[in-house]
């Protein structure tokens, strides 16, 4: 939904105003195709009030704790798509950042949307995202799609005339149809007539469960010493994930974790990867912010994620068991993502 009002002294014929959705990682997709849409109806109005130029602004915001690249994404291939059906009455499009990482995001996946030469449309090809939306530039989701069967090749073609329900034998009763007299069942999609359901619901169910199995845990748990038993987070809520604790951890002085040694590069094994040393006591006796050392490990591994590197993890006076419990690793292996599981070697 979008408005257009008057300028009056600023440097522009008209202002129009839209306000951006919040988000969410369970409404992954809703909020996408929200922000989408706030951007296509800013073109339109632009269209409709016979307007060329348009300078638009980060409409999320990360006060609605929106992640910053796939929003970019989503705003670019928006424009991208409206461009594709209007390009004959538009001449300018201006994306406007406030902000250096904005900046860095936009001038990173604008060539890969809007390619300006042949390497750049290259690079473009292996670097998209497999799924660049619907022909707005929406998500699109299969199952959420209505099923519709087309007719039997023979039924669409076929002259014989199907005849008027006056004329179809009815029982004595007048109450019920012969069950095969229109054949009903070979135009009906048995997929589209059975109940599924809400995903939504259905994950909401999923966290209940795991919230009422995970009730008694004690604190060491709570912490993440222990198999948390969540659903799987699908691939881009782990990147949404993940974008979000890396944008707070970057706008947050965490000096005071680093001392804490729980968690510091160890130099290079015999394969020339970078070691990451983690120390389990320092851990259970030092952290007692739960929240900031997570923003830590965040902040501190991504630069080794993008190369092949190695975990060291010393468990002496960790806890009484001999051998470590790994879920608090895999409470991280969510946040840091799957590029981090890639590339971590044993």
């Amino acid at each position: 939904m979008a408005k257009m009002t008057n300028a009056y002294d600023l440097p522009a014929r008209k202002v129009i105003h839209t306000v951006g959705p919040k988000y969410a990682v369970k409404y992954h997709t809703a909020a996408e195709n929200a922000l989408s849409h706030c951007y296509r109806s800013c073109l339109e109005l632009l269209i409709e009030n016979g307007l060329e130029s348009i300078a638009t602004g980060c409409i999320y915001t990360e006060a609605k704790n929106y992640p910053r690249e796939p929003a970019a994404h989503v705003a670019i291939r928006t424009v991208r798509r409206f461009l594709e059906k209007q390009k004959d009455k538009i001449t300018a499009i201006v994306f406007c950042t406030t902000s250096s990482p904005d900046t860095e995001i936009y001038k990173r996946l604008l060539p890969l949307y809007f390619p300006r030469d042949k390497p750049e449309e290259e690079i473009a090809a292996l670097k998209l995202p497999a799924d660049v939306g619907d022909e707005n530039g929406e998500t699109v989701i299969d199952e959420r799609k209505i099923r519709i069967k087309p007719l039997p090749a023979g039924a669409a073609n076929s002259k014989t005339p199907i005849p008027a329900l006056a004329d179809i034998p009815l029982p004595d009763s007048g109450l019920t149809r012969r069950r095969n007299s229109f054949k009903l069942d070979s135009y009906l999609d048995p997929a589209f007539m059975s109940i599924i359901k809400d995903p939504d619901l259905r994950r909401k169910e999923q966290w209940e469960k795991s919230a009422q199995a995970h009730k008694g845990l004690n604190l060491a748990n709570l912490l993440g010493f222990g198999d948390l038993g969540s659903p799987p987070l699908s691939a881009a809520e782990e990147y949404s994930l993940h974008s979000r604790y890396l944008a707070k951890a970057n706008s947050m002085n965490l000096s005071d974790i680093a001392e804490m040694k729980i968690i510091y590069r160890g130099g290079v094994d015999s394969e020339g990867r970078a070691v990451m040393v983690v120390v389990g006591a320092h851990f259970l006796l030092r952290c007692l912010d739960l929240e900031r050392f997570v923003l830590y490990v965040a902040k501190e591994f991504e630069p080794l994620i993008q190369k092949p590197y190695s975990i060291v993890y010393f468990h002496s006076a960790a806890s009484l068991q001999p051998q470590p419990d790994l879920g608090f690793m895999k409470r991280l292996q969510q946040i840091l993502g799957r590029k981090h599981q890639k590339n971590l070697h044993d």
